[in-house]
Order: C-alpha cells, then structure tokens, then sequence
C-alpha cells in the first residue's frame, strides 16, 4: 500500500513533465526578411561586391575639438539619455513576458480557527472549537504553454526590445552627425567673419581715405557716398553673420547638454579639415541591412510575427495548474511533524466557445500590424538608399564644386589686387574698386559654404551608412 500511494505523486509528476514538453507547439509564421528591390550598388560602375572596413567615428573626425565635444555629447545629451531610458522599459517589459514562462511559486504560512456554537453539528453538547496550521509552497496559476502563446508573446517583447537598443544606436549616430554638423556650421561661420572683419576694416580706411581726399579737393561727395554705403552694408552683413554664429554656437551647446567644456582643445580652421572623398564610395547596397534603424524596422517586424502565433493560440484550450505542497496540523508546535504532509493539484482547462469574435478580431489585429511593419521595413530600406545615394552623389558634386570656387576665389583676389594698383595709379575709379571687392568677398563666402557643405555630407553619409560600411 505504501508503495502506492507514493506512485500517485510521481505519476502526476511525470504527466506534468509531459505536458510542458508540448509547449514546443508554435503558431507563428515561418518568419521571411522581406526582399526590397535595389540595384545592388550606388554606382554604376561599381562592383556589386565592394566593401570597406567599417569606421570608427573617431577615425572619420580627427579633429581634437571635435572629438571631445562629440564625447561630451554622447556623455549629456538629452535625447540619448531618453533613448536609454525607452531602452529600460523595453528591458522591463521583456522580462515581465519571460516571468510568464515560469512557475510563480509563493510561501503561505496562515492559521485558521473557527467556533461552532452547540447543537450545530450532529447535536454536540458543547462549541466547538478548532484551529488549523499550514505552511505550503503554493504554485499560482502557472499556464502550460501548450500552443506557444506565452513564448510568443516573451518573443515579441524581447524583439522590442532588441529594437529598442537599435533606436538608441539610431539616436546615437543622429547625435554624433548633428554634433560635427554644428561644428562645422561654427568654422563656417567664424571663416566668413574674419573674411567680412578684414572687409568692414578696408573699408573703414577707404572712407578715411575719401573723405581726407574730398577736403582737398581729391575726391567728390559721390566717391564718399559710396564708401560710406559700402562700409554699411559690410557692417550689416557683419551683424547677421554674428548672428548667425550665436545660433550656431547655441545649437552646439544643446546637442553637447549644456555649456561647453571650458579645456576644450584647440581645434582645425574650416579650410584644414581632413576629408576622404575615397571613403564610402562604391559600396553594395547590402551594407544598408547594418543601418540600425533598417535593423530596428525588422526587429518589430518580427515581433509582430510573433504575435501573431500568439494570437492563434488564443483559439485553443489553455491549460492553468494551480496547487501546493506542504504541511498541516492542529497545532503550531506538530506543524513539522510526522504525517503532516498536505498537498493539492488542481489543473484547469479553459476552451472559448463563444467571445463575440474577439480571439478573430485580435488575430486580425495581429496580421494588419504584421502588414504595416513590413510595408514599414520596405519603406525603411528604400528610404535608406536614397539618402545614400543622395548624399555620394552631393559629396561628389560638391568637391567639384569647391575646386572651381577655389579657383574663382584665386581670380577674384587677383583681380582686386590690379584694381587696386590701378587705383592708386588713377587709372580706376572708386565703383570698380568696388566691384571687385564685393567680388572677391562672395567668392570667399561662397567658398567657405561649400567647404562646410562637403564636410557635412561625409558626416550625414557616416550616419547614412549605419556607422560603418560593413555588409
């Protein structure tokens, strides 16, 4: 008799042991990456298979102030730390899902004590009073997951959330172009305000220089209404472009978090900025499937692959087992003794038969967002090949760009340097003097622009190209 009564335990042990192994059942599609019709390079001439190491940023921008402002940033930033943040609830949420796959096992300690007044049970003469003390592990409510639902639903989470940490890379790359883009903007900037500072001062001496001439005779109240308009308009064009270096130095100190770091070190002019125009160039279109925010697409794509297998499995019977394993005595001081022992098994199945078209209405729920997030993901990979394509296609048009205003900025310097000897010979006149000042000063700015320009699109082109150039 002993031995039978210890199979029965064992029994439903091993039947319980069965039953888990069938939550090896899943509903969800087999999962297939979309395919995106590209070409499968950028360059018409290029080899389909071309590849470059990846960059580091920190290799890409050697500028030393640059570099520490950009670690400054990744160190500050606001939107980083709100996307670390969304990181660590989508961490918290997955965990929640995976504590679902798992036995919840609690302790439960209780006494129990009741009175019955006489004459109640079988006439007794006397009340009745007795008392009851347990101490059990109890298992609440854990669903054997027959039909994956559970796993499913840990697996969406867990995608989420692996497409949590690719939107913080996301963020984090954003962060770093928008940094040296900024950066850029200020060179700019201070480039364009010491070419107009040396402008608004030759003026300065010119209108000196008129208005002595005009006192004897030299020169006319016409010459002196020109350097005088000349003089003003450069110093308005001074005062705007202060302005704008204010901005730009504002926008820096947001995307670093705050004030600047007073030791930052010296850093590059404009015009000695290291660029490689090699870099990025005749790559395969595969390298766009390390972009974070294309892997981030196809990590919620598989989430809602996956629950849609969960929300298959909400047409089948879910099974829940609840019960408890300890002791139970009359007495607090025989709680631990011989022939306590208390246990209860109760397993629960659930079949739905009627919801009013809510487990139907879920699943279609289900597929539509499946739907949406591969047209999402096909969306994210063409939009990320444009970019790219827009962007080697700026670089490259850009650096011709910046050769022949180079070169114009050489004829125009050269051309102010002969109206000026020709002026002081007084064989030229104060307009074309002029003339070929204002010249001279746009093709610097010009040249100053498209020098910002060409550095800013290597910068987008490295956040355009995930960080890196690997396929």
């Amino acid at each position: 008799m002993r031995k039978r009564t210890v199979s029965k335990p064992r029994g439903r042990l091993l039947s319980l042991l069965a039953l888990l192994t069938l939550g090896a059942c899943h509903f969800a599609p087999t999962y297939e990456r979309p395919v995106v019709d590209l070409p499968p390079n950028w360059s018409a001439t290029a080899s389909a298979s071309a590849t470059q190491s990846a960059v580091r940023w920190e290799d890409l921008y050697t500028d030393a102030r640059l570099q520490a402002l950009i670690r400054t940033a990744l160190v500050n930033n606001h939107d980083l730390r709100l996307a670390l943040a969304r990181i660590e609830e989508a961490r918290a949420l997955w965990g929640v899902q995976q504590a679902d796959q798992l036995p919840n096992v609690g302790v439960n300690v209780g006494h129990t004590a009741s009175r019955t007044p006489a004459g109640v049970v079988n006439n007794n003469p006397v009340p009745l009073s007795t008392h009851r003390y347990d101490a059990n592990l109890a298992l609440l409510a854990f669903e054997l997951d027959f039909w994956g639902r559970v796993a499913n639903l840990s697996e969406a989470a867990r995608r989420n959330f692996v497409a949590s940490r690719q939107d913080q890379q996301v963020v984090r790359l954003g962060l770093i172009s928008d940094v040296a883009n900024a950066y850029f903007l200020v060179l700019e900037s201070q480039t364009r305000d010491a070419v107009l500072s040396q402008t608004v001062q030759a003026r300065q001496q010119t209108l000196a220089l008129t208005e002595r001439k005009r006192e004897v005779g030299a020169a006319s109240d016409l010459e002196v209404s020109l350097a005088q308009g000349a003089l003003a308009n450069a110093q308005s064009e001074a005062s705007a472009l202060r302005r704008q270096l204010a901005q730009a130095e504002n926008a820096l100190r947001v995307l670093v978090g705050g004030r600047l770091p007073a030791d930052l070190p010296a850093g590059l002019p404009l015009a000695a900025q290291p660029l490689s125009l090699a870099w990025g160039a005749n790559l395969s279109s595969a390298v766009l499937l390390n972009r974070p925010d294309v892997q981030a697409s196809e990590s919620r794509l598989m989430a809602a692959n996956a629950n849609i297998g969960a929300a298959r499995a909400a047409f089948l019977p879910r099974m829940q087992i609840t019960g408890s394993l300890g002791t139970a005595s009359q007495s607090l001081g025989g709680l631990f003794d011989s022939g306590t022992r208390a246990w209860t098994y109760n397993p629960n199945l659930q079949q739905p038969l009627f919801d009013a078209g809510r487990a139907a209405g879920n699943l279609d729920l289900a597929k539509a967002r499946q739907v949406q997030a591969v047209a999402l993901y096909e969306r994210t990979v063409q939009q990320a090949f444009r970019e790219v394509a827009d962007l080697l296609v700026a670089r490259e048009t850009l650096s011709e760009q910046q050769t022949a205003l180079a070169a114009n900025l050489r004829s125009q310097q050269e051309r102010l340097r002969l109206v000026e000897a020709r002026l002081q010979q007084g064989a030229a006149n104060q307009l074309e003097w002029l003339d070929a000042q204002r010249e001279a000063l746009a093709a610097a700015q010009n040249l100053a622009s498209v020098q910002r320009q060409l550095l800013g699109s290597t910068a987008q082109l490295y956040k355009a190209l995930g960080g890196g150039v690997e396929p």
